[in-house]
């Protein structure tokens, strides 16, 4: 049911939130009022080799001094605000969204390839396991989440989101199945520089959970997305895999299938399979996650939730619906639907 959009400017140029916020908005139907979000790809330039670190705090008390002392700790902020916010009659606030600029101790991960990642990764698996009152939903550079429980345009309109130009955009309306509707729940997930928007349902879960809690990552938020978002961080960035060969891990080619490739195709596959069973997503699904350098889309393996795709020139659209692509550029092209299990890339021209 969900409703999800995501769009690139492979040279860079930065687009408002205005467009993407009305073309998630026709996708209404697809949602319950119950939450949407935003993810920009770009937008601090004045911070942008910081860690972007946005929060939901219940209070600027307890929670807020145990964040801050966590960070001090294992690092300097360089600058902390409230994000600002707009009252809308829609909306119910039920947290107080933050953001510090962050910059991690270089020497305090020994021993690792990407000692500052490590860091922040520790910094927002132990603060939403044990900080109560204060969830961290956004941590890569130069980039942010903005979500909360309520109708896209009320959100958009919340965090005035056409107040920031990015290169990427995601955006989500979410339709809540198996978890209630709350600001930690709603669309984009975001660890580090991955941002996830999803339609559909991980019937997986499970055994995906198990598998990232397994490789140090705690999943706290209860919600098949956050597992995907893990996913990718462990696969794309910890293992070094490129955005293709993780799409075959999450969502591989049936057995048969792979008996019929040829040969070298054919054992590549095999060792996908094998090496990332437990990563193996079942389920309904049309997922687009987000980098620094570009977007994936792509579906489960018949394809049972629906995902478009456009281009115009230096523009990639990703999309449930056409519809909605259209709104933010009425002269797109190229319009097609992907094979399911086929990842559709969009990378920055270099």
């Amino acid at each position: 049911m969900c409703g999800i959009i995501g769009v690139i400017d492979r040279k860079r140029a930065l687009m408002d939130g205005s467009s993407i916020r009305d073309a998630l908005s026709l996708m209404n139907e697809r949602g319950s009022g119950e939450g949407a979000g935003y993810a920009a790809y770009g937008i601090y330039p004045d911070y942008q080799d910081c860690y972007a670190i946005h929060v939901f705090f219940d209070n600027l008390v307890e929670p807020k001094s145990q964040v801050d002392h966590m960070l001090h700790k294992w690092g300097r902020i360089v600058h902390q605000e409230a994000i600002p916010t707009y009252e809308q009659e829609g909306l119910k606030r039920s947290h107080i969204p933050w953001r510090y600029f962050f910059k991690p101790y270089s020497d305090l991960m020994a021993g690792s390839t990407t000692p500052e990642d490590d860091v922040i990764k520790h910094i927002v698996m132990e603060t939403n396991s044990n900080i109560q009152g204060a969830l961290i939903f956004s941590s890569g550079k130069n980039m942010g989440v903005f979500k909360a429980s309520g109708w896209p345009e009320d959100v958009a309109n919340f965090y005035r989101i056409e107040d920031y130009k990015g290169y990427i955009w995601l955006a989500h309306n979410r339709y809540p199945t198996n978890t209630p509707g709350w600001w930690g729940g709603a669309h984009p997930f975001n660890l580090l520089d991955w941002a996830v928007v999803h339609n559909g349902e991980i019937t997986s879960y499970g055994t995906n959970r198990r598998y990232v809690e397994s490789q140090g990552y705690t999943c706290s938020m209860f919600t098949d997305t956050e597992v995907v978002a893990y996913l990718f961080d462990l696969l794309g960035r910890r293992h070094g895999l490129p955005e293709d060969i993780v799409v075959k891990a999450l969502a591989p080619p049936f057995w048969d299938e792979i008996d019929n490739m040829p040969e070298k195709e054919q054992k590549l596959n095999h060792a996908i399979r094998l090496t990332y069973g437990p990563a193996l997503m079942n389920g309904p699904f049309a997922i687009v996650v987000a980098t620094h350098e570009g977007i994936v889309g792509f579906t489960d393996r018949i394809k049972l939730r629906p995902l478009v795709i456009g281009e115009n020139e230096d523009r990639l659209y990703i999309s449930s619906e056409e519809a909605a692509i259209r709104v933010m550029d009425p002269d797109v092209q190229n319009i097609h639907m992907p094979r399911a299990g086929e990842p559709v890339i969009g990378r920055l021209n270099v």
